[in-house]
């Protein structure tokens, strides 16, 4: 089911006449409104009518979130400040927030790659799509909202948190579409089974992101919410939700390239990388207007499958981003994703998907510790199943790391839950 098949049909040669007449048009733009910019393509001798094929863009400079730091909080901006109608930011909990504007003709395609986004997952105008992303300087509700309301869905814009008040309007409003982060998702899951009303509810669709989450967990929230679950990839910096999302064969992300030109480079070099190897996705904004990024390195791992799918889409498709670069500890010399200790949990039977990670440092050696709730049916004073349970995880977990690892079993609900992106690590060596 698509929102615009001529759009996201359409064959490759025709897509590349296409973006690369945008490319050549927001180098334009920028290199004349935006002196940063200006400055940038200066210093390394290139000019706008350089870009004559799309290999060139990887002549361009790369823009990083310090360079939205180093302008805060408009300096990126390409359009006078009386054309810009809606501003976002970061929460800026590591420096200044970065911030990003949007003109009419902005939020006119953040709606239509929603509306896309939201057909793809099997979501229509006869749905009622509950939306538990965070409204606010957060791009997740409101962007997801422009979609439903596009698409002609009835939304219930709830915002996230008040979990409670969520079940009792997903009763009640009848919602057959959920908006919101995986591990709220889940949290969600849980409180509907202990409200025992599980047969009360009309779901049939999720729309979940803002967050990396596993194939483990999707499967894990299809059976406990009895939905199709669709993985949605956005980053603010580039328009918010809706940079590309999945189909109903879950087979990777079809990005919009119509809009978003995508790369994958070395993320120590910066060399790009062939097709179907992973590195770190690199995107660029060709239509829009007050923030046209230029090759904005994202931090995210992924790669580029240029395959048709089986759906009809000829988008590319990315790998559903599982890692960021600026996410890996490094334990004892070794990377350690969060990622991998999530894949652990759900390949370990017994193992719940509630755990935090505690990384420290005792006499100058690193530290690891992973505490994982305990599933609600095992009696914590039941010692050999726990402990059981506790050596199982270690063993994956060291076999899948390549380091030991503590793992600590804590008791169900003991850990705090979240009500939007889920806060998994805490590294007590900073």
């Amino acid at each position: 089911m698509m929102w615009q098949p001529e759009i996201e049909t359409m064959p490759r040669e025709q897509m590349q006449t296409l973006q690369l007449a945008r490319l050549q048009d927001a180098v334009r733009r920028v290199y004349a409104n935006v002196p940063y910019y200006a400055a940038k393509m200066d210093a390394i001798g290139i000019k706008p009518d350089d870009i004559r094929t799309l290999d060139d863009l990887q002549n361009l400079p790369f823009t990083t979130k310090q360079d939205l730091r180093d302008t805060y909080p408009f300096g990126l901006f390409a359009v006078p400040q009386d054309q810009v109608i809606r501003v976002h930011a970061s929460s800026g909990t590591t420096g200044k927030p970065t911030v990003v504007g949007y003109t009419a003709a902005d939020i006119a395609i953040w709606s239509e790659v929603m509306a896309r986004s939201l057909y793809a997952a099997g979501i229509t105008g006869a749905d009622t799509l509950q939306i538990a992303y965070g409204y606010g300087l957060f791009t997740g509700g409101l962007g997801v909202h422009y979609g439903g309301e596009t698409i002609g869905a009835r939304v219930v814009p709830m915002s996230s948190g008040n979990t409670q008040k969520q079940i009792t309007l997903m009763q009640d409003f009848g919602a057959t579409a959920l908006a919101c982060t995986p591990s709220y998702a889940l949290n969600l899951a849980e409180a509907l089974q202990d409200a025992n009303v599980m047969d009360k509810i009309k779901l049939r669709a999720g729309l979940f992101g803002a967050e990396p989450w596993s194939q483990g967990m999707r499967k894990q929230l299809e059976q406990q919410l009895n939905i199709r679950a669709t993985d949605i990839y956005g980053i603010a910096e580039i328009i918010g939700p809706g940079v590309s999302v999945d189909c109903e064969h879950q087979c990777g992300q079809h990005i919009f390239t119509d809009h978003f030109l995508p790369e994958i480079i070395n993320p120590d070099t910066g060399a790009v990388l062939p097709e179907g190897q992973e590195g770190e996705l690199v995107f660029t904004c060709i239509t829009k207007q007050a923030l046209p990024l230029i090759r904005y390195r994202t931090r995210d791992l992924s790669l580029l499958d240029y395959a048709p799918c089986t759906c009809g889409r000829t988008l590319p498709r990315m790998q559903r981003v599982h890692d960021r670069s600026d996410d890996m500890l490094i334990i004892r010399g070794i990377n350690v994703f969060p990622s991998q200790i999530q894949y652990v949990l759900t390949t370990t039977p017994g193992a719940t998907l509630h755990y935090h990670i505690v990384v420290d440092r005792v006499k100058n050696a690193d530290t690891l510790e992973v505490q994982v709730e305990l599933p609600e049916d095992m009696a914590i004073d039941t010692v050999s199943a726990v402990e059981d349970l506790r050596r199982r995880i270690a063993h994956n977990l060291q076999n899948v790391l390549g380091l030991s690892v503590l793992v600590t079993l804590v008791e169900p609900r003991s850990l705090q839950r979240s009500i939007g992106k889920a806060v998994r690590v805490s590294d007590l060596r900073k």
